[in-house]
């Protein structure tokens, strides 16, 4: 089952990759369709047609017309190839938790690599609810591949633990309580990054600015559908997130005798709570611009990272529960 588990998340890789790779060809192919729509009528105009200048002139602009929509149904073909790549990913991606699970006979998401590939599977996962709900907003799938070839690859690569026991302090029914919850909100937190990400790049595109990602930023969806996603994905966490949090206090109490001791992960777990409280007060207050909230948003999500890695690998404490050597 193990080696069953650690080939799945290989193939999960290449699915992911698929995806990603079948997204940046519907970028391309979306911003070749916008150049071929709009030759003819350069041609035309350069052409001087006027009002009496006969049949001839129609022929580049139905060849112009044609070749647009072969493009988009190119694109479109792209883009569905990518959602079903994802799909399929998300599928071996599953498969690779359950038989992890089986070989380890508890939960998978007992160290570092486990932790992550739950994480990574809960926001793809999220992801599909998000595309079944809201499918105009496909091509933020470019991002959110890309986010999971990354994560998905690095846990394999660098953080493959082998399955092991779980440590003596983690065998209490609060492991399942605790940690199912806290990786929870930790996916969809990862899934609201990503739109977070997003929202920027478009605003700025809406607003006139032609900065590094112009080519990305104009093929995305609208700025306000990004930022609403965003909201609705970490309104949604973060009470998730607070009883993660409250539940780890109650098992400390039972485990070490305090709720509270500022261990590093508790530490990084509280700065994340206020900065994720901050983004969503700031998202409800007129006065506060939804770039500047956003930008907390993205500031949460890294704190979020400085607690997974920063702390499993450069802190000791009570949660270095990491498996790295």
């Amino acid at each position: 089952m193990s080696a069953l588990s650690d080939q799945l998340v290989s193939f999960a890789i290449l699915a992911y990759l698929i995806a990603m790779i079948s997204h940046a060809v519907e970028y391309a192919l979306g911003n070749a369709r916008a150049r071929v729509a709009a030759a003819p009528a350069r041609e035309l105009v350069g052409a001087g047609v006027g009002a009496a200048g006969g049949g001839t002139p129609d022929a580049p602009v139905a060849s112009g017309a044609s070749a647009a929509e072969r493009t988009a149904r190119r694109a479109r073909l792209a883009g569905l190839t990518a959602v079903a790549a994802t799909a399929l990913g998300a599928l071996l991606h599953l498969g690779a938790l359950v038989t992890r699970g089986l070989a380890a006979d508890r939960m998978p998401w007992g160290n570092m690599y486990e932790f992550v590939l739950t994480g990574t599977w809960i926001g793809v996962a999220g992801w599909l609810v998000v595309l079944w709900k809201r499918p105009q907003l496909r091509r933020l799938g470019l991002f959110l591949s890309l986010v999971m070839v990354l994560l998905v690859a690095t846990a394999e690569l660098v953080l493959y633990t082998p399955i092991v026991p779980l440590v003596p302090a983690l065998n209490s029914y609060w492991f399942v309580i605790h940690v199912s919850t806290i990786v929870f909100a930790s996916g969809i937190f990862l899934l609201g990054a990503v739109p977070a990400v997003a929202f920027l790049m478009r605003a700025g595109y809406e607003q006139g600015r032609r900065s590094f990602p112009y080519t990305l930023a104009k093929r995305l969806p609208a700025a306000a559908a990004l930022e609403r996603l965003t909201f609705v994905l970490h309104a949604f966490a973060f009470p998730v997130f607070t009883f993660a949090v409250i539940a780890g206090a109650i098992w400390a109490e039972a485990a070490w005798g305090r709720p509270w001791g500022w261990d590093p992960k508790e530490t990084w777990s509280f700065i994340s709570w206020v900065i994720y409280a901050g983004y969503l007060h700031a998202r409800a207050t007129p006065s506060v611009r939804r770039n500047v909230a956003t930008w907390l948003a993205i500031a949460g999500f890294l704190t979020m990272l400085m607690n997974l890695f920063g702390v499993n690998i450069f802190f000791e404490g009570l949660h270095s529960y990491g498996g790295l050597d």
